[in-house]
C-alpha cells in the first residue's frame, strides 16, 4: 500500500467534506490555528461511546450550555448530572465523568493533561478516549481507533480473521497509518470515512477517496467486512416495576451507585432474576397492586421483560416526583410510567 497517497487523499476528501459537529473545529479553521477545547472534545467522546451522532449531539449541547467549562461540570451535584444524563444509557459513564471532570478541575487546575498517559491517569479514561482527545484536542500522534476506523482496516487491507478476535491486528494496521501530520484531522478524517462513505451495510465505494488502496473493494466483497463471530444469544431476565402514585405524584428510589443504572433515580422494583418472580417482592408498600402490562427492554448482556404493577397509596423511603419530572428516568422506567399511566405521550 503507498501510505503517503493514502494519507494525502483521505486528509483532502476531509477537507471538503468534514462533517460539521458542535464539538469539531473545522479543518479550515485548525489550520488557521484554532484549536479544540479539550473539554468539549473529552465530553464528545465519553457521549459518543455507544451513542450515535444525532443522538449525543442535543445532550452534548445541554451539557455545555449548562456547564461551559469542565469547572462548571466539577461543581454539578450528583443527582442533577445523572438527571441531565437519562436517555443516553450506560449510566457508568456518567458517574465516570463526574468523576474526571471533579480530578481535571481539583488536581490539575481546570486544565486537562496533553498526552495520551496524563489523560490514562484521569478516572474513567480508557485508552480510547486518551487517544482520540490527544490526537484531536492536542495534536499527539496518537491511534484513534473506534468502530469505524475498524470497519475501515478491515476493508482496507481485507482482514479475513473475525471480530473481535482481530481488533489487536486491527489496532496496528491502524497504527501504522498514524502520522505526526496533521494527527487530529487524520483521527477524525478515518471516523468520517466510516461514518459516512465506509458505512456498515451497503458502503459508497463509488465515493470513497481511497478505494483505489481497499482490498476489499479491488475483490468485490467488501460488504463482507468486517468479519465478526456469531454472538451468543442474548439471556433474559424478569422482575416486577412498581409505579405507586399519591395525588399526582409518583413513588422513585434512588437505586444503589454499584451496579446497572447506579445512582439513578427509577422506580421500585424486583430483583432481576432468570424465572419470573412469584410473590411482591421489592414493593415500597402494601398496598391493592393491580397489573398494567408488560414491558420489554434490552441492555448490553441480558434482555429484561418487566411486569408493570400499579396503585395507589403513602409510602417511606421513597422519592416523590411529579409525572412532569418522570422525563428524566432511565428509559426502562420511563416505559413501565408510560404504560401504569396510561399516557403514551406523556413525557
Amino acid at each position: 500500500m503507498n501510505t503517503p497517497d493514502l494519507r494525502h487523499r483521505l486528509l483532502t476528501w476531509y477537507d471538503a467534506a468534514a462533517r460539521d459537529l458542535p464539538w469539531r473545529v473545522r479543518p479550515a479553521d485548525h489550520a488557521a490555528g484554532v484549536r479544540a477545547d479539550p473539554y468539549r472534545v473529552w465530553l464528545s467522546e465519553v457521549m459518543l461511546q455507544q451513542t450515535t451522532v444525532p443522538h449525543a449531539t442535543p445532550y452534548f449541547l445541554g451539557f455545555t450550555r449548562r456547564w461551559p467549562t469542565v469547572t462548571d461540570l466539577a461543581n454539578v451535584e450528583d443527582g442533577d448530572l445523572m438527571a441531565a444524563w437519562a436517555g443516553l444509557g450506560y449510566y457508568a459513564r456518567a458517574r465516570n465523568l463526574l468523576a474526571c471532570a471533579r480530578a481535571v478541575a481539583r488536581d490539575h487546575g481546570g486544565v486537562f493533561p496533553d498526552t495520551e498517559e496524563g489523560l490514562r491517569a484521569l478516572p474513567g479514561v480508557g485508552a480510547y478516549t486518551a487517544a482520540a482527545v490527544a490526537a484531536i484536542a492536542f495534536d499527539r500522534p496518537a491511534n484513534v481507533v473506534d468502530g469505524n476506523v475498524e470497519r475501515v482496516m478491515s476493508r482496507l487491507f481485507a482482514i479475513e480473521d473475525p471480530l473481535p478476535d482481530s481488533k489487536p491486528r486491527l489496532k496496528a494496521l491502524a497504527g501504522d497509518l498514524v502520522d505526526a501530520h496533521r494527527p487530529g484531522d487524520w483521527a477524525q478524517a478515518l471516523m468520517d470515512l466510516g461514518a459516512t462513505i465506509c458505512k456498515p451495510k451497503s458502503p459508497l465505494c463509488d465515493r470513497c477517496p481511497v478505494s483505489m488502496h481497499c482490498a476489499a473493494f479491488a475483490r468485490g466483497d467488501q460488504d463482507t467486512f468486517p468479519r465478526k463471530t456469531k454472538k451468543a444469544a442474548r439471556p433474559r431476565r424478569f422482575g416486577i416495576a412498581y409505579v405507586l402514585t399519591l395525588g399526582d405524584e409518583v413513588a422513585l428510589v434512588r437505586r444503589p451507585d454499584k451496579g446497572l443504572l447506579g445512582g439513578m433515580l427509577g422506580l421500585p422494583t424486583s430483583d432481576w432474576t432468570s424465572a419470573p418472580p412469584t410473590d411482591l417482592q421489592g414493593a415500597p408498600a402494601a398496598a391493592a397492586w393491580r397489573e398494567a402490562g408488560e414491558i420489554e427492554h434490552v441492555f448490553t448482556h441480558f434482555s429484561l421483560t418487566l411486569t408493570v404493577l400499579k396503585a395507589e397509596g403513602d409510602a417511606d423511603d421513597v422519592v416523590w416526583t411529579s409525572m412532569e419530572g418522570l422525563g428524566a428516568l432511565p428509559s426502562v422506567f420511563l416505559k413501565a410510567a408510560r404504560l401504569a399511566l396510561e399516557t403514551p405521550r406523556l413525557l
